[in-house]
């Protein structure tokens, strides 16, 4: 039986310098990406489309969301196959086509996991479970470019 789950996300321009977008350079692309109790995220353009450096933009949260999506497949599926994972971290990239008269899309997103097990009779099993986890991944599922993975499992050094 398939299940329905809603997500609700306000998205409020904070970015009106006192003339609205009267002109492409007259305003800030400042914007607060809010979900009813939970902190506020500070978000822009991305830099090339005149935003603030030091904000997120759509493109890098949506990297992170497939980044992430991927990253709590992975741990659940390692949870139920007695897989033991000690660290995680992924340094995941995008990259996007700007198209004159069109916009642009995304051409890929490449997954670089660095997992940490504690056995190397572990090893084979982490590694397999990336691919379930990228089948099974929501945010994967749902995007139109391809969604690749490099994962990379180490076995956790012997406590000094």
């Amino acid at each position: 039986m398939s299940k329905d789950h809603s997500y609700e996300v306000t998205v409020r321009w904070t970015g009106n310098t006192g003339s609205g977008t009267s002109d492409y350079r007259a305003y800030d692309r400042g914007h607060d990406v809010a979900v009813a109790g939970k902190p506020t995220i500070q978000a822009s353009a991305d830099p090339a489309f005149l935003g603030s450096p030091e904000r997120w933009n759509p493109e890098d949260l949506l990297v992170a969301s497939l980044s992430e999506c991927h990253m709590l497949t992975y741990l659940s599926l390692c949870s139920r196959h007695g897989v033991i994972v000690t660290s995680y971290e992924d340094r995941a990239r995008g990259r996007m086509r700007e198209v004159p008269g069109s916009g642009g899309h995304f051409t890929e997103v490449v997954l670089n996991p660095l997992v940490t097990v504690p056995d190397a009779s572990m090893l084979d099993k982490a590694t397999t479970l990336h691919h379930e986890a990228h089948k099974t991944c929501f945010v994967a599922n749902s995007v139109k470019f391809p969604v690749r993975h490099v994962p990379s499992v180490r076995v956790q050094p012997p406590a000094e």
